[in-house]
C-alpha cells in the first residue's frame, strides 16, 4: 500500500513527537512512524526524570531554554498533565564558567544565585557541596515518559497520525520535494521527511545524505534509595531535592576514580538518580546488553557514599539508556533537500525538546534555516564542557 502525506516523521520519541505537535498545530498533514510500542525502553526518551538544567552560557542554548520553558507549560495546559517540576538545579565543583553562565541567564530573565557551600548544605542536607554553588531556581526536573505521552496526545489532537509498531526499512530521496519511505507494511510518499531516530540515525541515513559522525554509547546511571525511607521524606524530596551537576578538579587526586562530571536528580518513587556523563561503552542500538558496567557502577556508588549523604550507596538500581553524541556535543538540526535531521543530542537534549520540535518544524516548512551551531557541515569545536547538563 502506498500513501501520500505532506510530512512524515520517522521516530516517535521526544523530538519526533515534539516536531509532529508543532507541525500539526500549523495545519500540516503529518504522519509519525515509530518502530516500538508506547513507553518502550530502547532509545533515549524513556524514564521518569531528566534535569531541566539552565546552566548554559552559549547564547543559542540559552535562547532555546528561554523558549522551551513556556512551551513546556503550554503543553501541560493543553494536555492537562504535569511534566516540569521547577525544584531548581545546583551546580558546583571546579567550573570556571559559572560567572559567565550567571550573567547570560540574567540577560534572558532566568534566575542564577551563588551560595557558599555551607549555606547550600544547610538548605539541602542530602548533598555535600564542593566549593561555591550556582543555584538555578528556574531549573528543575522533567518527567520524560509523561512528556512523550503528552506530546503525542497533543499532536494527535491537532490532527497528526501517530503510528506505533511501524519499522522503517528505507528512505529514498526522489527529488527536491519528494521522499519515499519504505516500511514493513508499505510505502509513504512525502514532501518532507523528518528523521528523529536517535541511535539509529547513522544506519538509516547511510548513503542517503551525509551526516556528522555520531557515536552511540550505552549509558548506565542508577537510582539510589533515600536514607530516610519514610513516606514523609519521599514527599519532601519530591518538592525540595534539586537536580545537581558536579564538576571535578581533574588535577586533584580525590577525583581520580571519577569517569566524568556527575549529574543527578530525585526521581519520584525511585530515589536519587546519579550518573556519569557520556562514558558508557560503545554499542549498536539493536545489540545493547542493558547491563551496567560493574566498575563504573561501583565508582558511582562510591560517589554517592562520598557526596550524597541523603542517599544509600548500597541500593544501586541501574538504568540503561543510549547517548548519540556528536564530536562537539552540539546537536544536529538541519535539512538536506527534503530530509530534515534531528540527532546527536549528546545526553543533554531533553530539556530543549519543545524548542527542538519548533526548529525542526520550521525546517520542514521552509520557515527558517538551521541555527549555525547545529548545521551538519559545521566545523566542530571542542565540547563546551561536560559540566553543562546533563539529563
Amino acid at each position: 500500500m502506498e500513501e501520500i502525506v505532506d510530512t512524515v516523521v520517522i521516530g516517535g520519541g521526544a523530538m519526533g513527537s515534539a516536531t509532529a505537535w508543532q507541525l500539526a498545530r500549523r495545519g500540516r498533514s503529518v504522519t509519525v512512524l515509530e518502530r516500538f510500542a508506547p513507553g518502550h525502553v530502547n532509545g533515549a526518551s524513556h524514564g521518569a526524570s531528566r534535569n531541566f538544567n539552565t546552566a548554559y552560557a552559549e547564547p543559542t542554548y540559552v535562547s532555546m531554554l528561554a523558549e522551551a520553558l513556556p512551551l513546556w507549560r503550554e503543553l501541560e495546559a493543553e494536555t492537562r498533565s504535569t511534566l516540569l517540576s521547577q525544584v531548581g538545579v545546583v551546580n558546583h565543583g571546579a567550573n570556571p564558567s559559572f560567572d559567565q553562565v550567571a550573567a547570560m541567564l540574567s540577560r534572558v530573565g532566568l534566575g542564577a544565585e551563588f551560595l557558599a557551600p555551607e549555606a547550600a548544605a544547610e538548605r539541602w542536607p542530602g548533598i555535600r557541596f564542593d566549593g561555591r554553588v550556582l543555584f538555578a531556581p528556574d531549573a528543575g526536573r522533567v518527567n520524560a515518559d509523561a512528556a512523550v505521552t503528552a506530546l503525542q496526545a497533543a499532536a494527535v489532537a491537532a490532527g497528526a497520525d501517530v503510528r506505533h509498531g511501524v519499522r522503517v526499512l528505507r528512505l529514498d530521496v526522489q527529488g527536491d520535494d519528494r521522499v519515499r519511505v519504505t516500511h514493513e507494511a508499505g510505502t509513504i510518499i512525502a514532501r518532507r521527511a523528518v528523521v528523529t531516530v536517535g541511535a539509529w540515525t547513522g544506519g538509516l541515513l547511510a548513503g542517503v545524505i551525509p551526516v556528522p559522525r555520531l557515536t552511540v554509547t550505552q549509558e548506565q546511571p542508577a537510582h539510589f534509595a533515600l536514607r530516610d525511607a519514610s513516606p514523609a521524606a519521599a514527599a519532601r524530596a519530591e518538592t525540595e531535592w534539586p537536580g545537581f551537576n558536579h564538576t571535578p578538579a581533574w588535577s586533584d587526586p580525590r577525583y581520580g576514580y571519577w569517569y566524568s562530571p556527575i549529574y543527578g536528580m530525585y526521581t519520584p518513587g525511585q530515589g536519587i538518580k546519579a550518573g556519569w556523563h557520556g562514558v558508557g561503552p560503545g554499542t549498536e542500538p539493536d545489540a545493547r546488553s542493558f547491563q551496567a558496567e560493574p566498575v563504573q557502577l561501583a565508582a558511582l556508588a562510591r560517589y554517592v557514599r562520598e557526596w550524597l549523604p541523603g542517599a544509600d550507596p548500597d541500593t544501586a538500581d541501574p538504568v540503561s539508556c543510549t547517548y548519540t553524541t556528536t564530536v562537539d556535543e552540539d546537536f544536529v538540526l538541519d535539512r538536506v533537500g527534503p530530509v530534515i535531521v534531528g540527532a546527536g543530542f549528546s545526553g543533554h537534549g531533553f530539556k530543549f525538546t519543545p524548542a527542538v520540535g519548533r526548529i525542526l518544524a520550521d525546517l520542514a516548512t521552509d520557515a527558517a534555516a538551521a541555527p549555525p551551531l547545529f548545521a551538519m557541515n559545521r566545523a566542530p569545536n571542542p565540547p563546551a564542557g561536560g559540566w553543562l547538563a546533563r539529563r
